[in-house]
């Protein structure tokens, strides 16, 4: 298999991971494809903390140093918005490219984010990236890292890796073993369900006074007509017939066997904290550590927005310095809806220090 046009072998993949629950094991995902296809299209916790983060990034106030600058950043890039676009990429994969577009006349003229899976980092002989190679639709094109006068066309920007000098690593991989085991909590209870919550109980054979045991053919028969005449929720309730010296022993789960609820919440928290999401704002139970939502939100902004954001904007300003002299691109925080208690807390502290003259509580709020 490879990743990024590398030999498996070389990437630092993560060992799978089985939690078995009776016969039923259910392995960690190892490729890319898997992982996401498991990892987010299927589980919803890992959906959803993507999403509040990545939502959250993109709707974020920015300011920039040039009007021109700013109108390049807030178009979209193949129908999304850029930085929401690269939060998802970061938190899923690791990485994210943006391609710099330029026109007739070498003006930026589109902020383009390539798919991290199809890229591949081409280096020299020092080990510095000199051209990306992306390859779609079975055919490849190699990306030179800058054009002609030296100025960046594609800028990478990744989260920390430290095995790794060119890639970056994914929340994803690290959640890995927490989603392989809420996905098997969640088909387990499924699979109870079905079956009204418990095993079908045993079928047991009394071979009376000759002592004549059942048969092979008699076992696979009878099989066969109970799975087809009373497995699953539509034949729930549905009396039994026996003959023949059968006798039917309910069976049933202890609590403790039936307790997967509690793996699943357990499991969800696991995957909040790999994204950086407080569990209260997924809906998940046990969780005490901020005492409403109005904080928990706020500790998503400060601990994980904020700081991808900044990522993301400092790596495409310091891309497009050729174009832009002094480029800086920063969240408003001023603006930010999560954040307005904090800034009225610092009001009130600047107002009510006397000993600053107006002037100097005009610096410090960061009023012209």
């Amino acid at each position: 298999m490879n990743w990024f046009g590398r030999k498996a072998a070389q990437l630092p993949v993560r060992p799978a991971l089985s939690r078995v629950y009776g016969s039923w094991s259910a392995p960690a995902p190892l490729s890319w494809e898997a992982q996401v296809r498991e990892g987010y299209l299927a589980n919803a916790i890992v959906q959803r903390a993507v999403r509040l983060v990545a939502e959250a990034a993109g709707s974020a106030p920015i300011v920039a140093s040039d009007p021109a600058l700013g109108a390049l950043l807030s178009a979209t890039s193949g129908g999304q918005g850029l930085v929401e676009t690269l939060a998802s990429q970061l938190l899923l994969h690791g990485n994210g490219y943006v391609q710099i577009l330029t026109d007739g006349a070498g003006a930026p003229a589109e902020l383009f984010a390539l798919r991290p899976e199809r890229v591949t980092v081409e280096a020299d002989a020092r080990g510095w990236p000199v051209a990306y190679r992306y390859k779609a639709g079975g055919s490849a094109a190699v990306l030179p890292a800058e054009d002609g006068a030296g100025r960046v066309a594609v800028v990478h920007v990744k989260a920390l890796h430290p095995l790794d000098d060119h890639y970056g690593a994914g929340c994803l991989g690290a959640a890995s073993g927490a989603i392989a085991a809420h996905n098997a909590a969640a088909k387990w209870n499924a699979a109870l369900l079905e079956n009204a919550a418990r095993p079908s109980g045993a079928l047991i054979h009394d071979p009376g006074e000759k002592g004549m045991p059942l048969s092979a053919e008699q076992v696979d028969r009878l099989r066969e007509e109970l799975a087809e005449s009373f497995a699953g929720g539509a034949n729930a309730g549905r009396p039994l017939l026996l003959e023949g010296g059968l006798k039917w022993q309910a069976l049933s789960l202890s609590p403790a066997e039936m307790d997967f609820l509690a793996l699943k919440d357990s499991s969800a928290r696991e995957i909040a904290m790999a994204f950086g999401v407080p569990p209260m704002l997924l809906g998940l139970p046990g969780d005490a550590t901020y005492a409403n939502y109005r904080e928990a939100n706020r500790a998503l902004w400060r601990l994980t927005v904020l700081p991808l954001c900044a990522k993301i904007l400092g790596a495409v300003a310091q891309g497009l310095t050729g174009w832009f002299d002094g480029a800086e691109l920063r969240v408003d925080l001023d603006r930010v809806p999560a954040l307005a208690d904090d800034r009225m807390a610092l009001w009130r502290e600047v107002s009510a220090a006397d000993w600053l003259s107006a002037d100097e509580k005009r610096a410090l709020l960061g009023v012209a």
